[in-house]
């Protein structure tokens, strides 16, 4: 998945030949022409075989760490030391994938960027609790978007901080922005990386397909390095000094609106010290760097299966939902978007939901109440029907084994 968006992101967004890319990423230009044939992600990704670099994963990393360009040679060289007994072609292979990582994370560590260059990625806490119904409330979390180079700032704010709600929020960062910068500069949150952290993380596959779609590279930051995307935490800050207080919210949906309307009469609004300039000015120069977002815009909508209960509910994250009692036992596939639940049966709607976010919460369809009761009352109907089996005489089988009296 993440060979797949990275030669469709130097493909399209660098125009590189397919001989270049196979050169910078260390595979032969037929497999390069095989993943820029697929335009969309891959759905199997075969286990990499076993290598005799991987027991030495961790010293070639440290060292790295402390030269990104140290050269094959030496590193091998290195590695011999500790006994090493590999060549230095796979060794090459190795450094191809992991070194840009290094190197990367080294790059964005600096104060100023090219238009269009990198956005910088975090969730906020908002630490606002909006009512989702029932008397229940939720905390609303804000996944910010900076662009470094001019200022400007994006948020979607979202119920949770799950895989699904990173996938929503970032498509509608992007949006609000104008397109998509060539990077995003990350934390290691759950809702991003999958193992690992920082030069090692690996990103869930979902994650790195809709980065190959967008055409755009992840860059995970090593742990506890928050100044390395010291814009998006400052852009956090100002969220919480200017834009939250003396403000109520009644929803979710009040909280987006009143944060956008906000945003754009007085974030881009702002002139900021280091650059002299508006931030609407410089966004606007800077959106003519951005990459255009795909059309259609990547799906975003969480993808589930289960079975539908005896109940003729199916739970949907934390919720249970209701299905016509015709479908109980079977596989049900679930849709998920930010405001509604879809249930279908073999590539047929059977039921759409308003979603709930109350925790435990059951989520009838009036429709599907009346067809319940209805065959509960048959049940129970054909249940007083049925004859009593007519008594057994036990004493016949007394004479028929000769039990003694």
């Amino acid at each position: 998945m993440e060979d797949w968006a990275e030669v469709q992101r130097l493909h399209h967004r660098e125009g590189l030949t397919k001989a270049a890319i196979a050169r910078r990423l260390g595979m032969s230009r037929t497999t390069v022409i095989r993943l820029l044939a697929s335009r969309e992600p891959p759905r199997y990704v075969r286990p990499p075989r076993g290598s005799l670099v991987d027991p030495y994963a961790d010293e070639i990393a440290a060292m790295l760490e402390t030269e990104p360009d140290a050269p094959a040679t030496v590193i091998c060289e290195r590695l011999r030391r500790s006994g090493y007994p590999g060549g230095i072609s796979i060794l090459k292979e190795h450094l191809a994938r992991v070194r840009p990582g290094f190197l990367a994370a080294r790059a964005f560590q600096r104060t100023s960027y090219l238009p269009g260059e990198v956005g910088q990625l975090d969730w906020w806490h908002s630490g606002v609790m909006v009512p989702v119904g029932k008397g229940a409330t939720r905390e609303a979390f804000g996944l910010v978007l900076t662009l470094p180079h001019s200022g400007a700032h994006a948020a979607v704010f979202t119920l949770g901080r799950t895989l699904a709600d990173l996938r929503v929020a970032l498509v509608g960062c992007l949006e609000r922005l104008g397109g998509v910068p060539e990077k995003l500069v990350h934390d290691n949150d759950a809702s991003i990386v999958a193992t690992g952290a920082g030069k090692r993380a690996r990103l869930h596959p979902e994650v790195s397909a809709l980065l190959g779609q967008l055409q755009t590279k992840a860059v995970p930051l090593p742990p506890r390095t928050p100044t390395s995307k010291g814009q998006v935490e400052r852009t956090i800050g100002y969220l919480e000094t200017s834009f939250l207080p003396l403000r109520s919210f009644v929803s979710l949906a009040d909280l987006q609106a009143q944060h956008d309307d906000w945003a754009t009469e007085v974030a881009f609004g702002r002139t900021l010290r280091r650059t002299g300039a508006r931030v609407a000015d410089r966004h606007l120069v800077e959106r003519g760097f951005l990459h255009r977002l795909p059309e259609p815009v990547p799906d975003t909508d969480l993808q589930l299966e289960a079975r539908a209960g005896k109940d003729a509910f199916v739970r949907v994250l934390s919720a249970d939902y209701s299905v016509p009692p015709a479908f109980v036992g079977r596989r049900i596939g679930i849709r998920v978007t930010p405001d509604t639940v879809r249930l279908s049966c073999e590539g047929h709607r059977i039921a759409e939901h308003r979603r709930s976010f109350v925790r435990a919460d059951v989520v009838l369809d009036p429709a599907h109440g009346r067809a319940i009761r209805l065959a509960r009352e048959a049940r129970d109907r054909l249940a007083e029907q049925e004859p009593e089996a007519p008594a057994v005489d036990l004493a016949r089988y007394d004479a028929l084994f000769e039990v003694p009296a």
